[in-house]
């Protein structure tokens, strides 16, 4: 028997962890709480081609907001956290697709709307391997590892979208354009711009097509207002709209002319090109349509690869799901038609169709770093831009 229980015991001593140990634990824990934000609550993007000018610049770095239209769930569990597609600074995989999980949506604070700014994972696999030309060496990503892609909402499930020169109608009315909303035009001059004028006029953009006795002419991707300030220079001759297609000599494109890159890819039922497109019907979940030439070339590949649908084939001009001929098909999804603010330099829906619901990301929020990557390192960052709701 203990006589001496009135007698504190005396403590353990508590050992003290390491340098080593403490760091350990203070990575692991900032890893595990910046995925858990990064996945719920927000993801650091930055803008590296111009195809959203000038609404969003190549240097901004923004946040875009996984709450507004609620946070997937991890398809692709076994990957490296803070990764994407490959290992920073490296081209070894992040992950492996051994598993591949059911995805669902948590609910969200709102839906995606008429020129909401949203990032999704681009469908397509030539997308997804963009600027590699040998296809077998391309990779089929799982949705959550798509190339991520910001462009702007332009049409939403069940609308009906129709281009006129270079007018978007959704359901027969126009729409409201971006106020940094951009085309391409020839400006025709006594002598080509300097960089100096360029600046001034906060033309990012600006390429010599050619050189003759009168001066020079260049390619621009400029806004409304830049052309109207051109015009009134002494220097300039002629600002003249244009398209993106050098094979054309930038000429403007006509009513029933056919891109050979626009999509659908049917030039005789489909003679389209990006100032002048469709009617074209956005898939909508639970729409019926029924399967014909126009529908197969229109949602085909909506129906196989994005729709899951785990048997379904066309074949002969028919659509066969688990073998047998389907002559009318029900949308299991919506889909959005996305367009970058720049209209003659986006690579977009135009090009490879609809954006899968299940391939939204999120809604971009808003700018929190800004660097203009042609100026020097004592004027690089864009002040001006800091903490900019995006729009």
């Amino acid at each position: 028997m203990n006589w001496k229980f009135w007698v504190k015991k005396e403590e353990k001593k508590k050992k003290h962890k390491s340098k080593v140990r403490e760091w350990v634990d203070a990575i692991t824990f900032a890893v595990i709480a910046a995925t858990l934000i990064r996945w719920l609550i927000m993801e650091a993007f930055t803008i590296p081609t111009p195809s959203m000018e000038k609404s969003l610049l190549v240097g901004d770095f923004l946040f875009v907001s996984k709450f507004h239209y609620g946070t997937r769930t991890p398809k692709t569990p076994l990957q490296v956290p803070l990764t994407h597609q490959k290992i920073w600074m490296t081209n070894l995989p992040s992950y492996v697709d051994w598993i591949q999980l059911p995805q669902y949506r948590l609910p969200g604070i709102s839906s995606v709307k008429h020129n909401d700014v949203v990032v999704f994972n681009v469908p397509g696999i030539a997308e997804n391997n963009y600027g590699n030309p040998d296809k077998s060496t391309w990779i089929d990503y799982p949705i959550d590892l798509k190339t991520n892609y910001i462009k702007r909402c332009i049409g939403l499930p069940g609308d009906t979208l129709k281009i006129e020169n270079r007018q978007v109608y959704i359901n027969g009315k126009a729409t409201e354009n971006p106020d940094g909303m951009q085309f391409a035009y020839l400006v025709f001059s006594k002598n080509a711009l300097s960089d100096r004028i360029l600046s001034d006029q906060d033309i990012s953009e600006s390429h010599i097509v050619d050189r003759n006795a009168n001066g020079a002419v260049q390619l621009m991707y400029i806004t409304k207002a830049q052309v109207e300030a051109l015009k009134k220079l002494s220097f300039i001759t002629e600002v003249r709209p244009a398209s993106n297609n050098p094979y054309r000599k930038f000429e403007p494109y006509t009513k029933g002319e056919i891109d050979n890159g626009i999509f659908p890819k049917d030039e005789e039922l489909f003679p389209y090109n990006a100032d002048w497109y469709g009617p074209i019907v956005m898939p909508k979940e639970g729409a019926t349509i029924k399967i014909n030439r126009a529908t197969l070339d229109t949602y085909g590949d909506v129906i196989t690869l994005y729709d899951h649908n785990e048997n379904a084939v066309i074949k002969d001009g028919k659509l066969l799901i688990d073998g047998k001929e389907v002559t009318q098909y029900t949308f299991n999804q919506d889909y959005y038609f996305m367009m970058g603010d720049n209209r003659h330099n986006s690579l977009d829906s135009r090009y490879w169709g609809f954006v899968p619901e299940d391939h939204i990301v999120g809604k971009g929020f808003f700018i929190w770093l800004s660097l203009d990557p042609n100026k020097g390192i004592f004027s690089k960052i864009r002040w001006s831009r800091f903490f900019n709701l995006i729009e």
